[in-house]
């Protein structure tokens, strides 16, 4: 094993603060943003989609959103990535 196994995705969730959360509106549907996915692709970039709650409450749908390109929530995702890293590092192994 090694270098030549293959993994075929890395993503991890990250909370919104509550000072950078958002509000978007899907099929006449607003939603607040709470989360983040951000996945790493196979170039080394970064993806990322927002998911969230409906405003009227509820469950609703999983639905994700575009995230949009501010330098607070660039920041987010950058630093979510790095400590992301930081603790796929330092694993134990199974438990």
């Amino acid at each position: 094993m090694g270098s030549d196994l293959e993994v075929s995705a890395l993503a991890i969730n990250v909370v919104i603060p509550p000072a950078l959360r958002w509000t978007d509106t899907r099929r006449g549907e607003a939603f607040t943003l709470t989360t983040l996915n951000v996945r790493l692709l196979p170039d080394g970039h970064l993806a990322v989609k927002a998911y969230g709650r409906p405003v009227g409450g509820g469950r609703g749908a999983y639905v994700s959103f575009p995230v949009p390109e501010t330098p607070e929530v660039t920041s987010l995702v950058a630093d979510a990535a790095s400590r992301a890293g930081v603790l796929w590092a330092a694993h134990r192994g199974l438990g």
